[in-house]
């Protein structure tokens, strides 16, 4: 299953979407890695399938189990690593990331997005972890 962290670097706070291996085989890449600071909202969405909008580009999904890669749609592009019965954090970001959304299924999800909301805090020393 996907991770979900903050991570501190040269540059600031970054927000990293690791990929099991088995998902970074379908999406053709192992993370997803984008600045704290273009995270304009954080939320969460109790059904993985609602999360989801637009058409696979690149990566699978299998109905009723799992989705993971890159959806094109005509706001842009999302990436989506959800699984069926995880809830799923949303977080819309700010140009010029390459991606209008990042979803993502987490088992604490309502604390990860707490932690991520651009009104949050992530001031601390060691890596943050959003979720399991």
């Amino acid at each position: 299953m996907a991770r979900l962290v903050v991570e501190r670097d040269a540059d600031g706070w970054t927000v990293v979407v690791r990929l099991a291996w088995w998902e970074a085989l379908l999406a053709r890449r192992r993370a997803v890695r984008v600045p704290r600071a273009w995270v304009a909202s954080a939320g969460v969405e109790p059904d993985w399938w609602r999360a989801m909008r637009g058409t696979p580009v690149v990566g699978r999904c299998r109905p009723g189990r799992f989705c993971v890669g890159e959806r094109e749609h005509v706001l842009g592009r999302d990436f989506v690593a959800v699984r069926a019965g995880v809830p799923v954090v949303v977080l819309e970001l700010r140009p010029p990331s390459p991606f209008v959304r990042l979803t993502v299924s987490v088992p604490e999800a309502e604390e990860a997005a707490r932690s991520l909301r651009p009104d949050g805090d992530a001031e601390e020393d060691a890596p943050e972890e959003a979720s399991g």
